[in-house]
């Protein structure tokens, strides 16, 4: 460099100053180097992109403990719920209901920028409940039918395959839709005069104009139908076996058409005022006329033998409502009484009179018993009640817990299950 001097032999005995460098020429270029440091713009201690981010990172974290704190006492509150509806111990049977919905509607889509998060309702119940359009199954999921309305009953499929809905009778008729569990519905019948479904969904009856007709459900088909011509007015109310309970217009009464045989139905009962369901021995419990001034009685019909009674009992006080329903092991009955509450009748001793009890509220609809032994049904005002008979025979009234998401006027529907008899059949 210039202030190197350069030799021949590329060898210097040292590095020369052009000129000699004072100490107050020290302290001034040292004076200068720390002014251009202090002048110099230093880093920024904090980055404010990196701040912004790990604020929001501590603020996540903030979010996640919160929920994880909310949950822990929503679980909490889901308990004592559990243990308070359990009995006055918190130790009984299983819960009227359950709030909220411990699975989250895991069959719900994902919410998104467009898709409402959908919100549990306060109530789930231990069968499966149609409100309005929405389907709230009893394991937690959650399904809007968009297509069904008007719903007035609902039955389980066997093999849990799907659900049989049944529409009110409106101007244009009936419609019974198949839902399946993994689909969308779809009409099965349209504008029929009326519909009966058997107990485990696997066939179902119904009236076309002058003509009556019946078949087996598969895989959401109607399948190998019997068809027969029928009095004005007869409808299918239900099932006994594979032959089909048929009830004759005004007070006429009920028969049996054993369509098995292939024949025409049979002569109708006049006295059989209505038929709650089928004891596992094969008689069906119902309601009589002529008891004493004409009361109506409950009576233990023979289906093969035109619904002859096999044994007659007037001591309870059933309305002629003809609502009602028995448990799946035949010994408990819930039915309306002449009052205004519904009776739990022990259908246990067959040559006794059979003990009554008030069992809350009357029904406003179908029964429909659970796997427990408890009976589900919905009031006037579209209040849900469980009615379990150990309770019940313990003094307990059953009040009416309220069902989120119905409108003015709405009651929902309990959809009945499939029936497990004591033999497991």
């Amino acid at each position: 460099m210039s202030g190197i001097r350069q030799h021949d032999d590329n060898r210097a005995s040292g590095p020369e100053r052009p000129f000699a460098v004072h100490d107050d020429e020290l302290e001034r270029a040292l004076r200068e180097t720390l002014a251009r440091q202090v002048a110099t713009p230093r880093p920024l201690g904090v980055d404010p992109a990196g701040a912004a981010l790990r604020r929001a990172r501590r603020a996540g974290r903030r979010r996640a403990l919160t929920g994880l704190a909310l949950a822990g006492v929503a679980t909490a509150l889901v308990t004592t719920g559990m243990a308070q509806l359990g009995g006055p111990d918190g130790h009984g049977g299983t819960p009227t209901v359950v709030l909220g919905d411990p699975r989250g509607f895991a069959a719900s889509p994902l919410p998104t920028a467009s898709t409402p998060v959908s919100r549990p309702g306060p109530v789930r119940a231990e069968l499966d409940l149609l409100v309005g359009n929405r389907l709230d199954t009893s394991d937690g999921e959650r399904r809007e039918l968009t297509e069904v309305g008007g719903v007035e009953r609902g039955q389980r499929v066997h093999d849990r395959e799907g659900w049989l809905l049944t529409s009110a009778a409106t101007a244009a008729g009936r419609t019974l839709w198949w839902v399946p569990a993994d689909g969308p519905p779809q009409v099965m019948l349209a504008a029929a005069d009326a519909v009966a479904v058997s107990a485990d969904g696997r066939q179902v009856a119904w009236r076309d104009g002058p003509d009556l007709l019946a078949a087996a459900v598969v895989a959401g088909q109607l399948i190998a139908p019997s068809r027969v011509t029928a009095p004005a007015g007869v409808v299918p109310v239900g099932f006994t076996g594979d032959d089909v309970l048929l009830r004759a217009p005004g007070p006429g009464g009920i028969s049996v058409w054993r369509r098995d045989a292939g024949g025409v139905p049979g002569a109708t009962n006049p006295d059989v005022r209505a038929v709650y369901g089928t004891r596992p021995d094969g008689r069906l419990v119902g309601l009589v006329s002529g008891g004493p001034a004409g009361q109506p009685c409950l009576a233990l019909l023979d289906p093969t033998h035109g619904l002859t009674p096999t044994r007659t009992v007037c001591g309870p006080k059933p309305a002629a409502d003809g609502l009602g329903g028995v448990s799946p092991d035949g010994r408990w009955l819930l039915v309306n009484g002449t009052g205004r509450t519904a009776l739990l009748v022990d259908l246990a001793d067959p040559g006794a009179t059979p003990a009554t009890h008030p069992a809350g509220p009357p029904l406003a609809g179908a029964v429909a018993w659970t796997r427990a032994g408890a009976a589900l049904h919905v009031d006037a005002a579209g209040g849900l009640l469980r009615v379990e008979p150990g309770r019940v025979l313990a003094g307990e009234r059953p009040t009416p817990s309220a069902i989120g998401g119905t409108s003015s006027g709405q009651r929902p529907v309990v959809v009945a299950d499939v029936p497990v008899r004591p033999d497991g059949a």
